[in-house]
């Protein structure tokens, strides 16, 4: 057997496998021994029908089959051996004279290569990165909202601002009866909530949906209508009321603190806003870190310049996928993921070029420090080793649930390394400007 490589440019190479008939004959004689052995055809014993014949009827499938082989294991190995790095997968180039009943055959491939370039982290304007703050109006809001929480509900006669009222949403043309529990100022503006003001239990106040809400989509949980017809819905419901409350405060009292955080890990009303502060900062450091990582990743992939070899890829991809596309197809759907395999080749050379490693070890401590704070909302503050052990070793015991939290691992080591390259700008603002700024 023999493999040559002709380089078309840097990034288009065409290799050439020679198979010559002393690399498959012996396995192809070996084969048919056996099928002869077990051959069942009519009007020969078993294990004596004559080798001319099982030649006739196996003998180009099997080497066929033979030969695809033995050309499979050769490339990968040449593959490997020569450290070439290919992206897709080689295409067999089409040979319509190919003869099977010679003794030597060649193929060729084509290989599409990764490009050669390097990435500069230290990049000439700052990025910036967010630290997100809890105010004293988010912490005040929160302290309410957790009042309001494990307050008392004590039952009203009619419904006033502070209501918290129990009906069912009817319309039968749209199938809607639906359950809800709501207070007036979920609705945008003024209109609606007169609407409920001084009813009573019983009472039927008939709404139409138009401008309800600040977002549709919370029609989807109020009436149960899907996505598609939360959007623009303009129709008349009915709700009946069922029930009328009002929210009696908790006190912020030891009894309360306990409920929240356990026993005695917060005494005093400014240990719980510095409690909820810290709690909510953060949750915010992980959108931030998020928006930061984000924003360096559209940077990578704007600022290292390098080609790829797109006429391959496009055609690789015509039938790498599970339905064949035709050229116009694939090159739509190269364009749609020409960013994203610009990224990879890039994250790709950084992991390589800063030695960013994902060990058994690494993966198991994050398991554990997953499953403590998965643990913690549950009331479980305390843990033994035992137990994170016997849980993290399920945990890693599935292929996907690995691949998923090596991939989270490996974004928190190229984010420590993004903050320490990286020119930083840090600016600090609250949460409600944040998702202002960007989700708005």
């Amino acid at each position: 057997m023999n493999i040559t490589r002709e380089n078309i440019d840097e990034l288009n190479a065409v290799v050439k496998v020679d198979i010559a008939k002393e690399d498959y004959s012996d396995k192809v004689e070996k084969i048919l021994v056996d099928y002869r052995k077990s051959a069942n055809i009519p009007g020969f014993r078993k294990g004596h029908v004559p080798m001319t014949m099982v030649k006739k009827q196996y003998g180009k499938a099997v080497l066929v089959d033979e030969v695809n082989k033995l050309l499979q294991d050769a490339l990968n190995k040449y593959l490997t051996e020569e450290k070439l790095d290919v992206l897709g997968n080689p295409l067999p180039k089409a040979q319509d004279n190919l003869d099977w009943d010679a003794d030597s055959f060649s193929f060729e491939f084509e290989l599409g290569l990764a490009p050669e370039f390097d990435v500069e982290l230290k990049t000439k304007k700052p990025i910036t990165q967010y630290n997100i703050v809890a105010d004293k109006k988010m912490i005040d809001n929160q302290i309410e909202h957790i009042r309001k929480q494990y307050g008392k509900l004590i039952s009203q006669d009619t419904v006033s601002k502070d209501s918290e009222i129990t009906g069912v949403f009817v319309n039968e043309e749209k199938n809607i009866n639906n359950k809800a529990t709501f207070t007036l100022d979920k609705f945008k503006g003024k209109a609606t909530e007169k609407q409920f003001l001084g009813a009573k239990v019983g009472d039927v106040v008939t709404l139409n949906t138009k401008g309800w809400f600040e977002d549709e989509h919370d029609l989807m949980d109020f009436l149960k209508v899907s996505h598609d017809d939360a959007h623009g819905l303009d129709i008349d419901v009915n709700f009946t009321i069922n029930e009328i409350n009002t929210r009696e405060l908790a006190d912020l009292d030891q009894e309360l603190f306990d409920k929240l955080f356990g026993k005695d890990s917060v005494t005093t009303v400014t240990e719980l806003k510095d409690k909820i502060k810290a709690d909510s900062e953060k949750q915010f450091a992980q959108q931030g870190d998020q928006k930061f990582l984000n924003d360096v990743t559209e940077y990578l992939v704007e600022n290292t310049k390098f080609d790829l070899p797109a006429s391959f890829l496009q055609r690789w991809m015509q039938t790498a996928g599970e339905e064949v596309m035709d050229a116009d197809q694939a090159k739509e759907e190269y364009e749609k993921s020409e960013k994203s395999m610009r990224y990879q080749l890039i994250e790709g050379k950084l992991i390589e070029d800063h030695n960013l490693q994902v060990t058994f070890d690494d993966l198991k401590d994050f398991a554990k420090d997953m499953i403590k704070v998965q643990m913690a909302q549950f009331g479980q503050m305390n843990p033994s080793d035992k137990e994170l052990d016997d849980i993290s070793a399920r945990i890693l015991s599935n292929k996907e649930e690995v691949k998923r939290l090596s991939e989270q691992l490996m974004s928190q080591k190229l984010l420590k390394l993004y903050k320490k390259e990286v020119n930083v700008k840090v600016k600090e603002m609250t949460y409600d400007d944040f998702v202002k700024e960007f989700y708005s």
